[in-house]
């Protein structure tokens, strides 16, 4: 649930953004360095995706890396099996074109 808090000043409405700051530039080389830690990385995207202490900033990323690497498995796997099947066809159209007895 994401909750907004909105003050009128001087007749304009702006969104209150003291219950969820900015992350500052040295948090995000810090997320960043430690997403590129192979198992580590993993474990810690988890935990900011669904994790209740991270930012919303932080948290978005997560989910968005999430669905991306869920993405790239998914084209992954259908590409495998349209190149195995080809493959598979290729080798045997050659195996019955030339015979070796």
């Amino acid at each position: 649930m994401c909750l907004h808090i909105f003050t009128v000043r001087g007749g304009a409405i702006m969104a209150d953004n003291s219950l969820d700051p900015n992350v500052s530039t040295g948090d995000w080389i810090l997320t960043f360095f430690l997403s590129a830690i192979p198992l580590v990385g993993i474990i810690m995207i988890f935990v900011w995706a669904f994790g209740g202490g991270a930012k919303i900033s932080k948290r978005n990323y997560a989910r968005a890396v999430l669905i991306l690497a869920l993405i790239s498995i998914v084209l992954f796997i259908i590409f495998g099996i349209i190149f195995a099947t080809a493959s598979s066809s290729i080798i045997t159209h050659m195996s019955e074109s030339y015979s070796f007895s």
